[in-house]
């Protein structure tokens, strides 16, 4: 058990994705960015966090729906 804790054997979920790899609600490249403000939709683009993306009609961070 000594040598699994220190050469990597903890924190590889299922398949061996590491951890916080799994599926999260508001992953992958569809959806939409919405503001919390405001509530502004726009289609989010694959490749550009929503949280990047300040809302144009407040000027609030967006968030992924």
């Amino acid at each position: 058990m000594f040598s699994r804790l220190f050469r990597g054997g903890r924190g590889q979920g299922e398949g061996g994705r590491g951890r916080g790899q799994g599926n999260k609600p508001g992953s992958g490249p569809g959806g939409n960015c919405v503001c919390p403000k405001c509530g502004f939709k726009t289609p989010h683009v694959a490749g550009q966090r929503c949280t990047d993306i300040a809302c144009p009609k407040c000027g609030t961070h967006m968030v992924k729906e």
